[in-house]
């Protein structure tokens, strides 16, 4: 299969999740992604614990399909090898602080300038139009910013949902803008600027549902109770937790004549969605209290023919085993030179029923340098010199 950004070049210098994440997307759809990382490495190599030092698990998830050089961009020489990589490029994609990446002389209207055709991807924090523009920002802070935290509380003090997903929700929208930003560049053959910052990103993700009435009322209520309700959750059975549904009118009527209450379906509150939704948490207890009765398997044999959604809650553990998972084979083997056998999660999309390639594993630290200088137009010499002033790994 050709893959969708066959050809395509990016420049990655990002760290830790966000940034990562986005360009280990565009990798495995087929770009040449060539990851540029400080002498001491992106600091996510070394969390968590890995084979060999600098190569750590999430690091190898989150990198792979990627080649690496390591520069010291605080130096001249650094600078002028990393506009040289630049110049070949069609994105550049950065997830420093604005303050930062101009101090290097690696700012929007600099890179463009030289060069028409380069989509210059910033990842940030904070829109750079806005006061918050310098502030660092990571998962949590942005989980708490954003109102997800709080959302995610309810009537309780404020929590973060246990995984990285302001970075990773983000990161997709990343994916999109650039790709969006590469295809306009097909037909216009301009370039240009693109900013997804996650604060923005995360307020209008979180919105979609939660802003409710505020949409049409400057005085109405903002939340969503389906959502918002406490009985919103795994339900226990006699034997584990399902995840269920019950959403529309003919599920709800399968659902009252499966737990030997038909009658609710002609009781007014419950009849409509605008109803149910208003009453949601009535209804969602009813579900808690009648799936203790069975197993998980009775009740998936007995849901699944009504067409009521319904799963088993599965841990990160069961998933690697799982019978769907395996027969797609989402998760792929990948030889890796130093660190062995690897196990990643391969694209989950398709293109015309196929599945991406799969791709190398993530480089070690400086691995490709010499290589992307060379192709960059660098000759031995100066990449020797490089390496001789303490500039190239």
């Amino acid at each position: 299969m050709n893959a969708p950004l066959d050809g395509v070049r990016v420049v990655d210098l990002t760290t830790t999740f966000l940034g990562p994440y986005t360009t280990m997307l565009m990798a495995r759809m087929g770009a040449d992604v060539i990851k540029v990382e400080t002498r001491d490495g992106d600091v996510l190599r070394d969390v968590g614990t890995g084979r060999h030092p600098g190569m750590g698990p999430i690091f190898l998830t989150a990198n792979h399909g990627k080649r690496s050089i390591a520069l010291d961009l605080k130096s001249p020489g650094g600078r002028a090898a990393m506009r040289r990589l630049v110049a070949g490029a069609d994105a550049f994609v950065t997830n420093m602080r604005p303050d930062a990446v101009e101090r290097l002389g690696l700012g929007p209207d600099e890179l463009t300038a030289a060069d028409g055709r380069l989509v210059y991807v910033a990842l940030r924090g904070f829109g750079a139009e806005g006061p918050y523009r310098d502030r660092a920002a990571y998962d949590d802070v942005i989980q708490a910013a954003s109102g997800l935290a709080a959302v995610q509380g309810g009537d309780g003090d404020p929590a973060y949902v246990r995984s990285v997903v302001a970075d990773k929700a983000v990161a997709v929208m990343g994916l999109a803008a650039v790709n969006a930003a590469l295809f306009a560049r097909e037909r216009t053959g301009r370039g240009g600027f693109v900013e997804v910052p996650m604060f923005e990103s995360m307020v209008s993700f979180l919105m979609l549902e939660q802003q409710n009435a505020r949409v049409l009322d400057p005085d109405g209520a903002c939340g969503y109770s389906r959502t918002a309700s406490p009985n919103r959750r795994p339900y226990r059975t006699a034997d584990g937790f399902l995840g269920v549904m019950v959403y529309t009118d003919k599920q709800w009527l399968s659902f009252f004549e499966l737990i030997g209450r038909p009658e609710l379906a002609h009781t007014p509150r419950y009849s409509t969605i605008t109803g149910r939704t208003e009453h949601i948490d009535e209804l969602y207890g009813l579900v808690a209290e009648a799936l203790p009765a069975r197993t998980n398997a009775e009740w998936v044999a007995a849901m699944e023919p009504l067409g009521i959604p319904v799963q088993p809650v599965l841990s990160p553990d069961d998933l690697l085993a799982d019978e769907h998972l395996r027969a797609v084979e989402l998760f792929e083997q990948v030889a890796h030179p130093s660190e062995g056998t690897l196990t990643l999660p391969r694209l989950p999309m398709s293109f015309d029923g196929e599945h991406a390639a799969p791709v190398r594993g993530a480089p070690r630290l400086g691995e490709h340098g010499a290589d992307v200088l060379r192709e960059a137009g660098l000759d031995d010499a100066e990449i020797e010199h490089l390496r001789a002033d303490g500039v190239l790994s």
